[in-house]
């Protein structure tokens, strides 16, 4: 008889998930409380996989065996819970995908700069000629990747939502960039259970893996120094980066095809990254591709040639010697305080949406130093007016994108920088952070047809 498995949730990790266990020779069921995109129900219906939408069969799905819960969906919800008190296994689907295969797992996590590293490492793994496939939060789900091919090494971006729901999962790289206040909505409020939450990436980890991490944040220490953990360490500092230069000491790597067992120091120059920030995330990345053993002249040709994600520090146009920087993908205040701190020229800054409790205070001095002026973009600006009106020489407010463009335009001058880095969530004037930056974009072409 067929194993029965629900895969709750038709987003793409759902589908993945689901498309995984079709071809393992599952009995699968898909439920989604809400509406699923067209063309992930042609996927379900091109493989004859039963599914559901806008509501859940409840008696059906407590039948099943086991259930892959979308990370979306929290535990409080009144079907988790149920399917608890019936002991069906709850798993998340990077757990599913991890029994499926026997590639090396790299596995980066973090409140901030996951995306990018982890784009980093994909880039030099894959320039370095290693069979690697990226996904995870970025690209497409693990799950999917399993079913398309073979890889010697999967590269995951991994929230803290999809580490909930792991019982064996195990990364022979696990990385931690940093852990600061975010998502706490889903952790009762309580800090100590987002770090846990956290550091469940570890927590399968065996002598011969490495845990890489940010030896700065006093999260990471304070956790590490609670509890045993059997994994070798690999720790990096801001020290490493000084002024789009990287200096990292390491114990052993192969340089050029001869292996050095010694400590030696890499140096690396003309860095595609810019900020402290950047300089933490390709510190971790090329210590990972360093474990896996990718020479030192691989990386160098990589690093020439990686292009960030889009929406994270993205460079849209120059007009009239003013740059325009997307940094939609900042939704929250650390990571606006690294964009505010990543240029030399004055800022006009562009930020607002939907505020998730935000403590402004934690960037008001970089602020203070930085910023000339703000045009907030959000249906509530009240709290950043509050925050920032005496931090800079001008403070206005609109809800059209290209309003604020245009403003934070006159108001810039010659080499000055406007940027977009919103420190708050997009739903109350978009769909979603990468709508918010198409948006920004559209308004700076359009902006550039303009005759000044």
């Amino acid at each position: 008889m067929k194993t029965k498995i629900t895969i709750l949730g038709a987003g793409e990790s759902g589908i993945g998930a689901a498309l995984l266990a079709k071809s393992k020779g599952y009995q699968v069921f898909v439920s989604d409380a809400g509406l699923i995109k067209s063309s992930y129900k042609e996927e379900l219906e091109k493989e004859a996989i039963d599914f559901e939408e806008e509501g859940h069969s409840i008696t059906r799905i407590l039948e099943s065996d086991e259930i892959v819960k979308s990370p979306g969906i929290p535990d409080e919800v009144e079907l988790i819970q149920l399917a608890r008190k019936e002991h069906i296994p709850i798993l998340s689907e990077i757990e599913f995908a991890s029994r499926y295969t026997t590639a090396k797992i790299i596995a980066i996590t973090g409140t901030n700069g996951k995306t990018t590293t982890t784009l980093l490492i994909y880039h030099l793994l894959k320039t370095a000629g290693i069979k690697v496939a990226l996904a995870g939060n970025v690209g497409e789900s693990f799950a999917r990747k399993v079913v398309e091919a073979e890889y010697d090494y999967f590269v995951l971006e991994i929230s803290s939502f999809q580490l909930d729901d792991i019982h064996k999962f195990r990364p022979n790289i696990g990385i931690l960039l940093n852990i600061t206040p975010d998502h706490l909505d889903r952790y009762g409020y309580e800090m100590e259970r987002y770090i846990a939450a956290k550091f469940r990436l570890i927590e399968n980890m065996k002598i011969g893996d490495v845990f890489i991490y940010n030896a700065d944040d006093e999260n990471i220490a304070r956790q590490l120094n609670k509890s045993n953990y059997l994994v070798s360490t690999e720790p990096f500092t801001e020290g490493f980066y000084q002024q789009n230069k990287l200096s990292l000491p390491t114990l052993g790597f192969v340089e050029d095809d001869a292996s050095i067992q010694v400590s030696k120091r890499l140096e690396f120059d003309n860095l595609p990254l810019r900020g402290k920030h950047n300089g933490m995330n390709m510190s971790a990345a090329i210590l990972a591709v360093l474990r896996v053993g990718i020479t030192k002249k691989s990386i160098v040709a990589g690093l020439a040639s990686f292009q960030n994600a889009v929406h994270r520090l993205e460079k849209v146009a120059t007009i009239n010697g003013v740059t325009f920087i997307n940094d939609s993908k900042a939704t929250n205040v650390d990571a606006t305080y690294y964009a505010l701190d990543s240029f030399d020229h004055p800022i006009v800054w562009v930020v607002g949406g939907q505020d998730k409790g935000n403590d402004y205070s934690k960037i008001a001095d970089v602020v203070a130093k930085n910023v000339k002026a703000i045009v907030c973009l959000g249906v509530d600006n009240k709290r950043l007016f509050k925050a920032f009106a005496e931090k800079v020489s001008f403070i206005d407010e609109t809800q059209k994108v290209f309003e604020a463009v245009s403003k934070a335009y006159h108001l810039a001058e010659n080499k000055d920088i406007v940027l977009l880095s919103p420190a708050c969530a997009s739903f109350d004037l978009f769909n979603n952070y990468e709508h918010r930056g198409e948006e920004f974009k559209k308004a700076v072409e359009q902006l550039k047809g303009i005759k000044f």
